[in-house]
């Protein structure tokens, strides 16, 4: 995972925030979806470093050293998926405006349009497979950390699901224009499957951080 600034990540709150309320399409649900997921990737780090170093925690280090490599990588990839979901919108809004007079024209209107298509449903794709890995260490770190900050797993819960939902939804908008019956199949299983394991995964963080309890470590 690349760790290079991407445009939305070297943006200020207010100026990413003023650009998304613009009537520009890019950036938009997508890009804000991503960024979701990337608020909930930056309360799993803060709450596994708020454990780290902790005696009363010292037995769940490697999960919490796991956690925080997992939450580092997550936070940038999906900035960067963030920008990726704006440019494949562009992308296909660019292919809807080709020429469509002449027969090769409309030929190579639909090629470019399908393959728009298809790429803008791989990147919201990805933000989802992100998501998934993130909501599995919220719900490995409940239970397993800094039990006063355990509110911060359950709004994590609700970025992440708001984000893999938000990115499902571009998913399902751009799918059946890609015009491939077993990509469309294929994507449909995998989106359906990574939902409700999030949804399953965040179920479990909220009732654990009801309980208020502390529970074993993770077997080796």
């Amino acid at each position: 995972m690349t760790d290079t600034p991407s445009d939305v990540a070297g943006l200020s709150l207010d100026a990413f925030t003023t650009r998304l309320a613009s009537s520009d399409p890019t950036p938009g649900g997508g890009s804000a979806a991503a960024v979701a997921g990337s608020l909930a990737a930056s309360l799993l780090a803060m709450v596994a470093g708020l454990s780290q170093g902790r005696p009363k925690y010292a037995a769940y280090e490697k999960t919490l050293a796991r956690a925080l490599a997992v939450a580092g990588d997550a936070r940038r990839r999906l900035l960067v998926l963030a920008d990726d979901d704006a440019r494949a919108y562009d992308a296909f809004s660019a292919a809807l405006k080709l020429p469509r007079e002449a027969p090769d024209e409309i030929a190579a209107r639909g090629v470019a349009l399908r393959s728009a298509a298809r790429h803008a449903t791989e990147v919201p794709l990805e933000i989802i497979r992100t998501c998934r890995l993130v909501a599995a260490e919220l719900e490995a770190l409940a239970g397993r950390s800094n039990l006063n900050a355990s509110s911060d797993l359950t709004v994590g819960t609700l970025l992440i699901e708001a984000a893999a939902r938000g990115a499902a939804a571009n998913v399902l908008v751009n799918l059946p224009s890609v015009g491939d019956p077993p990509f469309e199949g294929a994507t449909m299983r995998e989106l359906t499957g990574h939902l409700e394991l999030i949804e399953d995964l965040a179920s479990q963080v909220r009732e654990r951080v009801g309980r208020g309890k502390l529970r074993d470590p993770e077997e080796a």
